[in-house]
């Protein structure tokens, strides 16, 4: 009896019924919400603060953010699943991550809109007379099978959540090498081109940068590939002699493993011409460098972003990672991401949070009738001014090679490191 009398003069100091219930009911859940603490590990192409602050705004949850270089994030991902719950990176990184037992299948029932998600991932086109490219499309990689392997029979679990993704070329400053013409003139042959000796730079991620070489050898005539998504020994040998002799005669300026990096090589001069990725294009416009996006003649090399569950990731941590993938997929990201070049895998719930004049520029590859901003806040895109490639389903039908890890990926990334250290 004395507990209950105590129990209600408690409540009688706190106020009326109404605070009652809030206390009862919004508290606990607002506290509980806080205490979920979601770590993401990636790279800086989506781990960005203002997403961040957004996310955790929305979702009322506390996000860590860790971003690394390409190579290491993947390297300390599959060594230790209990250093994240929720991973962003890029398919060629799934097989790894499978394999590692890193990762753990993801439901498709708890993603809110995996019906709108586009065929892309799910038949590895955008449209049937796309081009499907060589290589880990990402439906190969996608469902999970019932042997516990993946491949592209649908299923009621995926190995990733699908979201941004993009075809990748190489950069170059037109004040510099003179503006080519896109799919007849760009080639990603320029990489190795004498006339660009001493201001080239290439990616340094193994399985990506090795397809910017592979497309510029193959482009210059200097070699050939009977399947450039799965090469033999005898290929990546030969081609990895190509790029020591032209290492040895100071044809590489650098090697680069983050966006930043990337930007800070074409403003300091560094180079004039390099493997890029789209928010490193968009920054060098907004800083007033004119870096042209190339649209090559041979294709594009493609990628698809993937987000996963960490092996280790259970209980409320996995519902507020439920929630977080289906924050992406909700509108606003990717509508921010459209700005830095990217697309997301259900670009119609993002295009009413776009301008006309931005969704006509980033997604349909039309003109820009005003300027545009880049995620930075910078201006990046000028009145006239076209998307480097064109549209939407015009760049994603001209694949040459998604990015992708080759049954020989242990031996080339010997090879890579090689080519790094010599």
């Amino acid at each position: 009896m004395d507990e209950l009398t105590n129990r209600r003069k408690f409540l009688k100091t706190i106020g009326t019924g109404a605070a009652l219930t809030s206390l009862a009911f919004k508290a606990p859940y607002v506290f509980a919400k806080k205490q979920v603490t979601l770590r993401v590990m990636g790279t800086h192409v989506t781990l960005q603060e203002e997403l961040r602050q957004r996310a955790m705004k929305e979702l009322g949850l506390n996000l860590e953010f860790t971003p690394m270089g390409s190579a290491a994030v993947l390297q300390k991902a599959a060594a230790d699943p209990s250093s994240f719950d929720l991973y962003e990176q890029w398919s060629d990184s799934i097989n790894i991550l499978w394999q590692a037992d890193a990762i753990q299948p993801i439901d498709i029932n708890r993603l809110t809109y995996w019906d709108e998600i586009n065929p892309l991932t799910k038949t590895g086109k955008i449209v049937p007379e796309a081009k499907l490219g060589v290589g880990d499309s990402p439906n190969k990689l996608l469902f999970v099978q019932p042997n516990g392997t993946l491949g592209n029979n649908p299923s009621s679990h995926i190995s990733f959540l699908p979201y941004v993704h993009n075809v990748d070329s190489f950069g170059y400053n037109t004040q510099h090498i003179n503006k080519g013409i896109a799919y007849e003139t760009e080639s990603w042959s320029w990489l190795l081109d004498e006339k660009n000796k001493g201001k080239v730079a290439l990616v340094n991620a193994p399985t990506i940068g090795i397809f910017d070489a592979a497309l510029a050898a193959q482009g210059a005539g200097l070699m050939t590939f009977n399947d450039m998504g799965d090469m033999s020994i005898e290929e990546i040998d030969q081609l990895f002699s190509i790029l020591l002799a032209k290492k040895r005669e100071g044809h590489f300026s650098g090697f680069w493993t983050s966006v930043p990096q990337s930007v800070d090589f074409m403003k300091s001069n560094r180079v004039h011409i390099q493997s890029m990725f789209s928010p490193g294009v968009s920054a060098c416009k907004g800083s007033g460098i004119p870096v042209v996006y190339a649209s090559p003649k041979e294709g594009y090399r493609a990628w698809h972003g993937v987000m996963c569950l960490s092996k280790n990731t259970s209980g409320e941590v996995k519902d507020a990672a439920y929630e977080y993938m289906n924050w992406w997929l909700s509108g606003y990201p990717g509508a921010f991401i459209a700005r830095q070049g990217y697309y997301i895998s259900n670009p119609e719930r993002s295009q009413p949070l776009m301008s006309v004049p931005e969704w006509d520029y980033w997604y349909n590859g039309k003109e820009a009738t005003e300027q545009l901003r880049g995620t930075d806040g910078k201006i990046s895109v000028k009145p006239g001014e076209m998307r480097d490639g064109g549209s939407y389903i015009k760049r994603f039908s001209n694949i040459a090679v998604w990015n992708t890890v080759m049954k020989n990926y242990d031996y080339s990334l010997d090879k890579w490191y090689e080519l790094l250290n010599a």
